[in-house]
């Protein structure tokens, strides 16, 4: 089977400034996780490869640069799951963990539960041989300063030049397996504890090689509403040939039903890729079938 990839740097209003940004950390990513797959490499890997570059890459709101909750701190949420076994390790309110995903993975693989949170989610991952990092070293200069202007003037989005980028990927392998991630910072100013669709099975993430992959982005409390993941592999399960009308109808109702924003990435089963938002900008990019790549914003 000819491998796939698909990854995304969040959907949200992406200023003229950082648009060039965005574009080239999609494309290290997809660098990172196709150079795993043309070797013949797996699934899992390969979105865990691209994730990482993502969540190290400050533009987007997921590892180091996310968005900082009300009492100043960075709390990181990701999820990976298998599409054979439907296994899922997720990850949420981490502090001291500079790349969630990699955690998700261990939690996946290596833990009898599907999702650990806070301190106990940090303690597992010593466990594991996975190190903890100082808090602070995930606080960017850009993020302090919207977190002071919200604190003087109350919190309003305008403060924030970076309004979102939850990042995510989705990759199928030449072996025909399919695995899914997801990665974010939250929203801006969240309180602390929060857990939005990001790190939720079927919410911000879900795979079933049998039918697809999905990825989503966006204002999370609207996108738990309609479990917008597994609707869009259940609709890719109906219509298998069809993946950009799965994704655009997802995106519809995420809008008619739940009054949200956002998007989504997805592969089909077999490894077509769309991608679908209703939101200014979404960072996305794919390979195509002559393993170029396509990125946009």
């Amino acid at each position: 089977m000819k491998p796939s990839l698909i990854v995304h740097g969040g959907a949200w209003t992406i200023p003229d400034e950082a648009i060039s940004a965005c574009k080239a950390g999609c494309r290290r990513a997809l660098e990172a996780g196709w150079e795993i797959l043309r070797s013949g490499g797996q699934a899992a890997d390969a979105v865990e490869a691209a994730i990482v570059v993502l969540e190290d890459d400050p533009v987007f709101d997921a590892g180091t640069g996310a968005h900082l909750t009300l009492d100043g701190c960075v709390e990181l949420d990701a999820i990976l799951m298998d599409g054979a076994t439907l296994k899922a390790g997720a990850v949420t309110t981490l502090r001291r963990i500079k790349n969630p995903i990699r955690l998700a993975r261990r939690v996946m693989e290596r833990c009898d539960h599907m999702m650990l949170s806070g301190e106990g989610a940090e303690r597992f991952a010593v466990e594991k041989g996975l190190p903890l990092c100082d808090p602070q070293d995930l606080i960017v200069p850009r993020e302090i300063a919207a977190w002071e202007q919200c604190k003087r003037d109350s919190h309003d989005s305008m403060h924030h030049v970076h309004q979102g980028g939850t990042v995510g990927a989705v990759a199928l392998d030449a072996g025909g397996h399919m695995v899914a991630g997801t990665s974010t910072g939250g929203t801006c100013c969240k309180r602390p504890g929060r857990v939005g669709d990001a790190p939720l099975i079927g919410c911000g993430t879900y795979v079933d090689q049998e039918a697809g992959g999905v990825s989503c982005t966006g204002w999370g409390e609207a996108i738990m509403k309609i479990v917008m993941a597994k609707a869009a592999v259940d609709k890719l399960r109906e219509r298998p040939a069809n993946p950009q009308d799965v994704a655009d109808a997802c995106v519809r109702l995420l809008a008619s039903r739940a009054n949200g924003t956002g998007g989504l990435i997805l592969l089909n089963r077999g490894g077509d890729p769309a991608a679908s938002f209703n939101t200014p900008n979404m960072a996305y990019g794919f390979v195509q079938q002559d393993g170029t790549f396509f990125v946009s914003s």
